[in-house]
C-alpha cells in the first residue's frame, strides 16, 4: 500500500456546509493535490453554491483571521472559487499544488464580496 502525502489538518475548521453537498475540508492526502488557480465565479440556480461561499469565508475569517495558514486539509475547490481574489498566496515562492502552500484571506476584498460573512464580527464590535 502506497504511503499517502502528508497534510496539516486544521482542527476545528467545519467540515462543510450541513445539508448540502459542498465540504470545506478533506479527510485523506491525493497523490494528485488539486492545484490552486482561479476559478470563475459564475451566477447558478443554486443558491447553496454562494451560501458554501459566504460560509466558507466567514470560516477562514473566524478561523485565521488575516494571518497566514497553510492550505492544509482545506478543499481545493473551495479554495478555487476563492483563490485570487479572496483568498491570495502568503509567499513568495508559493506551489498552488503543495498542502503546505501558505494562503492568507484579503480581508478587504472579502468584506466587499461576501458582507454576510462577517455580519457577526460587525455586531459584536470587531473589525
Amino acid at each position: 500500500m502506497a504511503k499517502e502525502p502528508l497534510m496539516p489538518k486544521h482542527q476545528g475548521f467545519p467540515a462543510g456546509l450541513l445539508g448540502t453537498q459542498w465540504q470545506f475540508t478533506i479527510r485523506r492526502a491525493n497523490s494528485k493535490v488539486t492545484p490552486l488557480t482561479a476559478w470563475p465565479r459564475q451566477r447558478t440556480m443554486d443558491k447553496s453554491v454562494a451560501l458554501a461561499d459566504i460560509e466558507f469565508v466567514q470560516a477562514l475569517w473566524r478561523h485565521f483571521g488575516t494571518e497566514p495558514f497553510q492550505r492544509g486539509n482545506l478543499d481545493g475547490e473551495r479554495l478555487c472559487r476563492l483563490f485570487g481574489r479572496e483568498v491570495l498566496p502568503a509567499e513568495r515562492a508559493f506551489d498552488p499544488a503543495s498542502y503546505f502552500a501558505l494562503l492568507k484571506l484579503n480581508a478587504s476584498l472579502a468584506r466587499k464580496n461576501f458582507p454576510q460573512a462577517f455580519e457577526d464580527t460587525m455586531e459584536a464590535g470587531k473589525p
